[in-house]
C-alpha cells in the first residue's frame, strides 16, 4: 500500500486525537484520555513544544472506511540518561487496525529512529502494557530489549493529589 510519513502539522490535531482515543480504547483505558485536540496544538505546536509528532497519510483512493487518510502517527519527545546520554521516548506509535500489516508501523517506527540519531540520540525507549503481546513482539522483531526482566526496572508515576503534594513540600524560593 501506498502511504506517506510526515511531521505532524497543527491541522493534525484532530486526527491525532482521534487515533489516541482508538489506541486507549485497544489499552481499554479510554477514560484516561483527558486531553482535547486543543491542549495538542498548545503543546506540540508552540515555541517550545513538549512533543513531536509524524503521521503516517494514505492516498484519498485508500481512505478509510470512515473517510479519514490521516491513519497512523507516532507521539515522541526527547529526554536525557545521565548514564548514556540524548535519548527519545516514543510515547505512542499507533495504526488505524484496517492498515495494520502493510509497513506503516515499521515505517513510523523507523522513522522516529531516524529523527532520534539526526539528533544524536543514543537510544530510543518506550514501553508497552504486559499483556500486549502482539505489541511486544513486534517491537522484539525490530531489535527491541525488555528491560523489565534483565534489569528490573519500574515506571513510577505521581499524578493528581500526590503531584501537588509533592509540588507543595518543594522548599521556598
Amino acid at each position: 500500500m501506498n502511504f506517506k510519513i510526515r511531521a505532524a502539522a497543527a491541522e493534525d490535531c484532530k486526527d491525532i486525537s482521534r487515533m489516541i482515543m482508538e489506541l486507549a480504547v485497544y489499552e481499554k483505558m479510554p477514560d484516561q484520555v483527558k486531553i482535547s485536540h486543543e491542549e495538542l496544538e498548545r503543546d506540540g505546536f508552540c515555541q517550545n513544544p513538549f512533543f513531536e509528532c509524524l503521521v503516517a497519510e494514505v492516498p484519498e483512493e485508500h481512505k478509510s472506511t470512515e473517510g479519514f487518510t490521516v491513519v497512523g502517527y507516532a507521539l515522541y519527545f526527547y529526554t536525557y540518561s545521565t548514564w548514556k546520554g540524548r535519548s527519545i521516548y516514543l510515547e505512542d506509535l499507533y495504526v488505524m487496525p484496517e492498515f495494520r500489516g502493510n509497513g506503516i508501523g515499521k515505517g513510523l517506527l523507523s522513522k522516529v529512529a531516524k529523527v532520534g540519531k539526526e539528533k544524536q540520540c543514543v537510544r530510543l525507549q518506550l514501553s508497552v502494557l504486559n499483556w500486549n503481546t502482539p505489541t511486544r513482539d513486534f517491537y522484539a522483531a525490530k531489535g527491541a530489549q525488555d528491560l523489565t526482566d534483565s534489569e528490573g526496572w519500574h515506571f513510577i508515576r505521581f499524578d493528581g493529589q500526590n503531584l501537588d503534594n509533592l509540588a507543595n513540600d518543594a522548599p521556598k524560593d
